[in-house]
């Protein structure tokens, strides 16, 4: 006999936590890290676009990899921060679904992304002579739009596969944004192939793209072993070094949410796994990529220079004769 269900449209995020004394200083702390976030990301894409001698393979990537970051926050934090002050916390089937898609978006392009960068400092350490050859314009933009492309597709497929769910359980999803493997445990039919699905796509993605970096790196590595500079060590190891923490901070943390086994006291964790990878990574970024660089520092304080230049000059105009 079939029992009548009620199929649910919308949801509650429970968030992360539920005590109301701390709500008011979460929304505060993170409004103050997206503000940042974004000034940071936004600023470095606009330095990068505004200063001629930035316009290089090297800074092409990483300005992609800053508006990845941006997307990553943007999908998540504002939905987020707009939880806290409601108590209601309602989000709709198609609301969360698209917002899995943005952040499964800007995560897929973030790991190709990676990967690009890591071949680019591939080229440049090990065929330094053809390096403005082999990474030409027409060769970068295709790489980005590449990357760009398997975000784009990659979270369509676990999308789709939402349709073939039906939701009839609970309507509270233990999380602060609609992540899918949640969700998957408010489905009244089996998600097992979803689940499955995402476990392959996940693990394929990382391990493809971690794989492609560590050769990139290996490579790397033995050219600066060969190398008989000491300057030019310093040199190599000091750009490598922003990219290498970078990696190791993002797949780290991807590897934990999705890969490692999850079981119920680990709730807890996979949301603080979600929330740094979400939130501080693409805080961290921009900061990372930028203190130890000499010339995006140098850029800045240019730029700095002309805009008091510029306030200056309208506030005391010159006067000729």
């Amino acid at each position: 006999m079939e029992v009548n269900r009620t199929l649910l449209t919308e949801f509650v995020l429970r968030g992360i936590t539920d005590r109301p004394e701390l709500q008011v200083p979460l929304f505060l702390v993170f409004f103050f890290i997206y503000v940042i976030t974004m000034v940071g990301n936004l600023g470095l894409i606009f330095l990068i676009w505004k200063k001629p001698h930035l316009h290089t393979p090297m800074y092409f990537f990483l300005g992609s990899l800053a508006f990845a970051d941006a997307c990553t926050s943007s999908s998540v934090t504002p939905r987020m921060l707009v939880n806290i002050l409601d108590r209601g916390r309602m989000i709709s089937l198609f609301e969360c679904m698209a917002q899995y898609y943005a952040f499964g978006f800007s995560a897929t392009t973030e790991c190709f992304l990676l990967v690009m960068m890591a071949y680019d400092r591939y080229v440049a350490i090990c065929n330094p002579l053809l390096y403005l050859v082999v990474m030409s314009n027409r060769v970068c933009t295709c790489l980005i739009g590449i990357s760009y492309t398997i975000g784009f597709l990659h979270p369509l497929v676990h999308v789709g596969l939402l349709f073939r769910l039906t939701f009839c359980k609970s309507n509270i999803i233990d999380h602060f944004y609609c992540e899918i493997l949640p969700l998957f445990t408010l489905s009244c039919t089996d998600p097992s192939i979803n689940a499955l699905v995402v476990f392959i796509f996940a693990a394929v993605i990382q391990a493809i793209t971690f794989m492609s970096i560590m050769v990139s790196y290996a490579h790397v590595l033995f050219s600066i072993l060969k190398t008989k500079s000491e300057r030019g060590r310093s040199k190599a190891f000091s750009t490598c070094s922003a990219h290498l923490l970078s990696v190791s901070l993002f797949y780290g943390t991807l590897f934990f949410m999705y890969v490692s086994p999850g079981s119920g006291p680990s709730k807890y964790k996979d949301k603080m796994y979600s929330l740094f990878y979400t939130i501080v990574i693409p805080l961290l970024n921009p900061f990372i990529y930028s203190l130890r660089n000499k010339e995006v520092l140098g850029a800045l304080r240019n730029l700095t220079r002309e805009a008091e230049a510029g306030s200056l000059q309208n506030i005391f105009p010159y006067q000729g004769d």
